[in-house]
């Protein structure tokens, strides 16, 4: 019935029907959604037609209906009402109403409401003063973004501006929730897939924008979502630009090193329409592919369908390395879906398997930036490396080949030389692939993968790049001027990078030796330290100095007195302290304690000038047969009464000597040492340092005893200390703790440390023997 009032009750009626779920399903098998379209189009009356619309939102309860709906062709009247609704009230039931259709935005819904007429007046409605309008207005058009046919046309009609400021708004101090910005953000990443909207979105300040979403963490859900939608500025040559400039470098090397997941599945009808599906009557079965296999075969270039392997599908293949910036650009559906790519020049059998997983988008801009002339500002940065090396090491299976690509690619560029120098990344290479100590295991081990002779392999190779770059002429220049004329820091860093990648003894010893880049490197082990493995890779680093600087001189140390505790030497002491000495004790030395202990006065005498001249002297314990040795403990006393009558190795040394793991200082080991120089016994010092680097810096000693056994101040230790710590049979853990232990026993006083780590690495010796 054509009669505006029984057609609004109608409509009303059907309305409150379809708020239940089995009547609404009732309603669609009735058939009365082609009547109610047909009152759209005839209805006049404003209020019958508010009636119609909110019966048709109503009907849209579900994925379903609202596909029944658009085929049905409620989409279309609605979108032609919205452009010449005649008041207010229609205008915010046909917001909701669309609203409710668009969700989960069909191909249908897009096409009628385009066909419609509705994008413009929609974008219009953006800016409406009413907010209930004004939101459902921006969510619908953000629907829309779904299909990529309507895509091109919402961006000509100022949809990508809306959507962009909107979003701006939404993450303003005064903005709404995460939640709410969840549609827009993937709406603007949907607005990415299209060329000019890409450019419509590069002029609003979107680039800025997705920057921000990147290094919000509470974004964290849709990061991969954003880099995945980056992708499609892979050959806009500005857009990279400004992307490089807002940091997105050191952002995608997070995104390597973090745990975030796949980006979302979208369906196909949300590809790019820069490459609109061909419509084939086969493309419901097999889409564009096989009317691509047809095609060749019709033409004769292929002898049957059985010769072209799915792998060449344009869907099923990943985008190859980026070369030219001419090339096409690549859609965001194209980087996902594929598990290999095809070498130019093979048979689809061949096909090398190309992994593809989270990690992809973010490797593929990694790539594209390593491609230009000069990487070394984004790339070769602490940040980025370590996401590189992180994904590299930490990847469950091997790796994608793109990131070996990129870290290969950067190695082997000259401008890249000098960065790789300032920011330690030779050392980072070499401690991270090849000795397995990642910045997260430093100083405290952690639980990680055991380190893979791939990485191994890799770390190698890459360092040989670097070496090739620095033994280039120049290479040479640019190493010489760093460490002649660079900033301190970079002074530094280039003598402690040299032993890694230089292997030209007429460099090295120009550059570390005769021009001090050596020495330069030793002083700064005392102060701040510049990057948080500086220790351990100074330690490394002159380890490897020592190798280039004797290379087939053995590790060992000299020859030192033999204390072999299973067969001592013999005690001459001994028999003076049986009940029957012989021969007897003519003089007695007394100690603090009270405690007296025998000797004999000619022994004595002439073991040291100190005790020829008590003794034997013009002074008055010549005379005495209790002779007072003050500031003496018994402990530290016993090593002395068996040297001054002639013991040597007898082990009587090893007495006052703490067990390791006790600190030394305030020891009788100490004070034993102090009364050995106080009493010109330098023999028995030579022993006695022997005695503590046996006790401490042996099998039983570890990293931390060094720095002890340095406090004590002697210089043979402090010799002792620099060879223990660079011995090639230290582990590299080992060592780099050790040269810790050392610095921080040095304190300001780094003129010791300096020496001894010095005359170790050039092969020289300080002092007469020390321990083995």
């Amino acid at each position: 019935m054509k009669t505006d009032s029984i057609q609004n009750r109608t409509a009303r009626a059907l309305g409150n029907l379809a708020m239940e779920p089995e009547s609404c399903g009732d309603i669609h098998c009735a058939g009365a959604v082609p009547l109610l379209v047909e009152s759209l189009t005839a209805c006049q009356d404003s209020q019958c037609l508010q009636s119609v619309v909110r019966a048709l939102r109503n009907l849209a309860d579900s994925p379903q209906h609202r596909l029944a709906l658009a085929q049905q062709g409620a989409v279309r009247p609605l979108a032609e009402l919205l452009a010449t609704a005649p008041d207010a009230a229609l205008t915010s039931a046909l917001v909701r109403a669309l609203l409710e259709l668009s969700r989960g935005c069909s191909r249908a819904c897009a096409e009628q409401l385009s066909l419609g007429g509705g994008l413009g007046p929609l974008v219009s409605l953006a800016s409406h003063p009413k907010r209930v309008v004004r939101e459902g207005t921006i969510l619908i058009l953000a629907n829309l973004c779904a299909q990529g046919l309507i895509r091109p046309a919402l961006g000509n009609a100022g949809g990508v501006e809306v959507l962009v400021d909107e979003l701006r708004q939404r993450r303003g101090p005064n903005g709404a929730s995460p939640a709410s910005q969840q549609p827009l953000v993937r709406a603007v990443c949907l607005l990415c897939r299209e060329a000019i909207n890409r450019a419509r979105l590069r002029d609003a300040g979107g680039l800025d924008l997705l920057i921000g979403l990147l290094r919000d963490p509470r974004a964290s859900a849709w990061h991969p979502r954003i880099v995945a939608a980056l992708v499609g500025f892979l050959y806009d040559t500005g857009a990279l630009g400004r992307l490089q400039a807002l940091g997105l470098v050191p952002l995608l090397a997070g995104q390597l090193c973090g745990e975030a997941g796949e980006e979302e599945e979208e369906g196909r009808e949300a590809a790019s329409w820069d490459f609109p599906e061909e419509r084939t009557p086969e493309r419901a079965q097999a889409g564009s592919f096989r009317s691509l296999r047809s095609w060749l075969v019709s033409e004769g270039y292929a002898a049957g369908p059985d010769d072209i392997s799915r792998d060449w599908s344009p869907e099923q293949c990943p985008p190859p390395e980026p070369v030219e910036p001419a090339s096409p650009v690549l859609t965001p559906t194209s980087l996902r879906a594929p598990r290999t790519q095809r070498t130019p020049g093979r048979s689809p059998a061949a096909a090398i398997e190309e992994p593809w997983g989270r990690e992809g988008p973010a490797l593929l801009l990694l790539s594209r930036f390593s491609q230009a002339p000069d990487p070394s500002g984004a790339l070769v940065t602490g940040p980025a490396l370590y996401g590189l090396l992180t994904y590299v090491t930490g990847a469950p299976g091997p790796p994608s080949p793109r990131a070996l690509r990129i870290l290969s690619r950067l190695t082997c560029n000259p401008a890249c030389l000098e960065a790789f120098v300032r920011s330690y990344g030779a050392a980072l290479l070499r401690a991270w692939l090849v000795l397995g100590v990642a910045p997260d295991d430093w100083p405290a081990p952690r639980a990680r993968p055991t380190l893979h002779s791939r990485h191994r392999e890799l770390g190698e190779r890459l360092l040989q790049n670097l070496t090739v770059q620095a033994e280039s002429p120049f290479g040479v220049g640019a190493l010489t001027h760093l460490l002649l004329s660079g900033s301190p820091e970079d002074r530094v860093a280039c003598a402690l990078t040299l032993p890694f990648i230089c292997r030209k003894p007429s460099l090295w010893r120009r550059l570390l030796l005769e021009q001090g880049g050596l020495r330069l490197l030793l002083a700064a082990l005392t102060r701040p330290a510049p990057h948080p493995l500086f220790l351990f890779f100074a330690a490394d680093s002159l380890s490897c100095l020592q190798d280039l600087v004797s290379p087939t001189m053995s590790p060992a140390v000299p020859q030192a007195v033999p204390m072999d505790l299973d067969s001592p030497s013999p005690c001459l002491y001994e028999p003076l302290l049986g009940p029957a000495p012989v021969p007897p004790p003519d003089l007695h030395f007394l100690l603090d304690s009270g405690l007296q202990l025998p000797a004999q006065r000619a022994a004595s005498a002439t073991a040291s000038p100190f005790f020829r001249a008590l003794l034997s002297g013009s002074f008055a314990e010549a005379q005495m047969d209790l002779v007072p040795l003050r500031g003496l403990s018994p402990g530290a006393a016993w090593p002395i009464l068996h040297h001054l009558h002639g013991c040597r190795g007898c082990g009587a040394a090893l007495g006052p000597v703490p067990p390791a793991g006790q600190p030394l200082l305030g020891s009788e080991a100490e004070e034993a040492l102090e009364a050995a120089g106080r009493f010109l016994l330098p023999g028995l010092e030579e022993e006695l340092e022997e005695a503590v680097g046996r006790i401490h810096l042996g099998p039983q000693g570890g990293p931390e005893s060094v720095g002890e056994v340095f406090r004590l101040g002697r210089p043979r230790l402090a010799a002792h200390c620099a060879r223990w710590t660079l011995g090639p049979e230290q582990c590299p853990r080992k060592r780099g703790l050790a040269l810790v232990g050392l610095v921080e026993a040095a304190g300001e006083e780094a003129g010791p440390l300096t020496e001894a780590l010095l005359a170790v690495v050039m092969g020289i010796e300080l002092g007469a023997r020390v321990p083995a």
